[in-house]
């Protein structure tokens, strides 16, 4: 793929977790969006994707702060080392303790902030829940770094979201959630946006693999994803978003908000009523906020996602000056794409 349009690829997924996080935190917990909502959302979202005005930053969640310090580990190790990872997850957890970190990550933090060496890294995740281990959605929601540093290698992109996943969420639920979200960015990131998607295929592909891990929850996923199919089929274009909540999901479990934002992404490929724009990108965030619940983490997937497929040049620079460290994320993307072509170049 050309050089330029991979660096606005790996621009993009960074900028998408970002931004998806920030628009979609002010509307979490919402377990629906009314129609005056609604409105308000699109006015709101004109004015920040269209307008230059001043207007206090977008602060970002622990979505973003986590992501970060994963890709930071990333590229200042130039692999993966979960001790540091956990250590940048505690540090970053401590400066900045109020972007809404769930009550399972914080016992994590606080037991790391203590010690953390390879041999009880993972214990703390192992310990919650009664020993079940987490099944929400952190894991993915952090995961994107590591399809970016594993652009172009699959069995190594299976392993590094499987022993990153586990130092915060062991149930096979998470993980699995994990690689599957992992898998959607990286299949984005292959594909040319200058073509039209192929839906089906890119459900299919995603059904295939999630059949080869074989395992329980990977089979929970696999009928997820026949449903995110035969969603996104369905001809016209006003979805009904109760339907789509009630069979996807829109909770913090992984199992109900990765498969949404996949679909959110696959739905945005054609118009939406009531979300007026040309911009696909936009749509697939827009619309995975419309959707409530866990509003800023399936957006910030969502746009994860989109961001990989089609780039960082869809956001608009009046949108991105609003959001918190923007330029940052930028930098890490182009980092991590520094990163990917030395793996590929060893």
């Amino acid at each position: 793929m050309d050089t330029a349009l991979l660096k606005n690829k790996f621009r993009g997924t960074m900028l998408g977790v970002l931004i998806g996080d920030c628009l979609g935190s002010p509307y979490e917990g919402l377990e629906k969006l009314s129609r005056l909502k609604k409105t308000v959302l699109q006015r709101k979202h004109d004015k920040l994707w269209e307008t230059k005005f001043r207007e206090p930053v977008m602060t970002y969640t622990d979505d973003s702060a986590m992501t970060r310090a994963l890709a930071e580990s990333l590229i200042e190790k130039r692999d993966l080392d979960i001790v540091d990872v956990a250590q940048r997850f505690a540090k970053s957890y401590y400066e900045n303790p109020d972007r809404g970190y769930g009550a399972g990550t914080i016992t994590i933090l606080k037991q790391w902030k203590e010690h953390v060496d390879e041999t009880n890294v993972k214990i703390p995740a192992k310990n919650l829940f009664d020993g079940l281990g987490s099944y929400g959605n952190g894991g993915a929601m952090k995961i994107a770094p590591v399809p970016l540093f594993a652009y172009n290698n699959y069995d190594k992109l299976l392993h590094y979201v499987k022993e990153v996943t586990k130092i915060t969420h062991t149930h096979e639920l998470g993980i699995n959630g994990a690689i599957l979200q992992a898998i959607a960015i990286q299949q984005s990131l292959h594909l040319n946006p200058s073509e039209e998607l192929n839906v089906s295929n890119f459900v299919d592909n995603l059904i295939s693999k999630m059949d080869k891990i074989g395992d329980d929850s990977s089979q929970l996923y696999k009928e997820r994803l026949s449903i995110v199919k035969n969603l996104v089929s369905e001809e016209g274009d006003d979805p009904n978003e109760e339907r789509v909540v009630q069979e996807l999901g829109n909770s913090i479990r992984a199992l109900e908000s990765v498969p949404t934002a996949i679909f959110c992404f696959l739905r945005a490929q054609r118009r939406i009523r009531r979300i007026r724009t040309d911009n696909p990108l936009r749509r697939a965030i827009q619309y995975a906020i419309t959707l409530g619940g866990d509003t800023d983490t399936i957006a910030s997937m969502a746009g994860a996602i989109a961001g990989a497929f089609y780039g960082y040049e869809k956001f608009s620079i009046q949108l991105l000056s609003h959001c918190e460290e923007w330029e940052l994320f930028r930098e890490i993307g182009d980092k991590m794409l520094d990163l990917a072509m030395s793996q590929i170049n060893k």
